[in-house]
């Protein structure tokens, strides 16, 4: 059995996966990698065979038919044999020393029978053309280097779990029933959300794992193809709103994490549609947030009364003015896209 179960879910990434596997590969025997080829049509699936047959301890590819970003992830959890699980995109990469600290800090926790749960660390927002690069770090809402519980966890308002910061123990992933939608984008948020009511022991260790890149073009988290696609944040938004409506949430902090973050979700739906501006997707906008009120009346008010809430739902043209005028401010500050 593998310490670390690291799946790369690839579709037509010849031109960058490589340096991905790479990273990953650092981890050495420690490590299993998962290299999911999601039906590419290019030369994905021939690089990723070849350091299988170089790596056959260490790398695993499973080729399938395309079903998105979310089924990839799937079969990366069915098929894991490690006991923790790391998902790393296919332009993205790990820092070595960081990984070293990480599969340390699991090894220790295994070898103690800590019973840790999550393993949270900080990310790196790598952008295109952008001098500075932004940590996203954790270290004013956790205590680091020791295990905690959810009573020691409070986010401030610009900090939340995200893909790239999170390590799951494979066990939880599976107990909690999540299955990703398949062909839909953002994924993620859910991937994030669904498993934290089963976690009850966490640790924070202060390394930046995961570098983030960002500020190409066709990227699903640019801007203007997010707006293309707020079809599908709906959609993940909406399930979102059913996993925590039918979720057992027994600690008062975990409660509040994921309120935080569903917030966040919200929060990136509106302003989403106010960008695009047409009258339909304004309605859109009105019709999700009446959505969330008929379905869980209790989250609704706490997302609604929230500045982020507040922010998104100021009435008439100048409300949406200032509405964008803070989104661009945050955006400035945090260098997301």
């Amino acid at each position: 059995m593998k310490l670390l179960t690291i799946t790369i879910p690839c579709y037509n990434s010849q031109e960058y996966m490589e340096k991905s596997i790479k990273s990953a590969l650092t981890g050495k025997d420690r490590v299993e990698i998962i290299v999911v080829d999601d039906g590419s049509t290019d030369q994905t699936l021939e690089i990723a065979k070849k350091y299988e047959a170089k790596f056959p301890n260490i790398v695993k590819v499973i080729h399938q038919e395309n079903g998105g970003h979310g089924e990839a992830v799937n079969t990366g959890i069915k098929n894991a044999t490690g006991l923790y699980f790391k998902v790393l995109d296919s332009d993205d990469c790990l820092g070595r020393r960081a990984l070293q600290k990480v599969l340390d800090t699991l090894e220790d926790m295994v070898s103690k029978d800590a019973g840790l749960d999550l393993l949270i660390s900080d990310f790196m927002y790598d952008k295109q053309g952008a001098k500075h690069k932004a940590i996203m770090n954790y270290k004013k809402s956790m205590p680091r280097n020791k295990i905690i519980s959810w009573e020691d966890v409070k986010f401030g308002m610009s900090k939340y779990l995200l893909m790239h910061s999170v390590i799951y123990r494979t066990k939880i992933l599976r107990e909690c029933g999540m299955v990703l939608p398949k062909h839909t984008f953002y994924v993620d948020n859910i991937y994030v959300f669904q498993p934290l009511p089963y976690v009850k022991n966490i640790y924070y260790l202060d390394v930046c794992l995961y570098k983030y890149y960002i500020g190409r073009d066709d990227q699903s988290v640019n801007e203007q193809i997010m707006i293309k696609r707020l079809d599908q944040q709906y959609r993940v938004t909406k399930i979102m709103m059913d996993v925590y409506t039918n979720s057992e949430i027994k600690k008062e902090n975990c409660r509040n994490a994921m309120v935080h973050y569903f917030d966040m979700m919200m929060c990136v739906s509106s302003i989403l549609s106010i960008r695009e501006g047409s009258e339909e997707r304004l309605k859109d906008k009105e019709e999700l947030w009446r959505c969330l009120e008929q379905k869980n009346p209790d989250l609704y008010q706490r997302v609604r009364k929230s500045m982020l809430g507040r922010t998104m739902n100021l009435p008439g043209k100048t409300g949406r003015k200032i509405s964008v005028m803070g989104y661009k401010i945050t955006q400035k500050i945090f260098g997301f896209n």
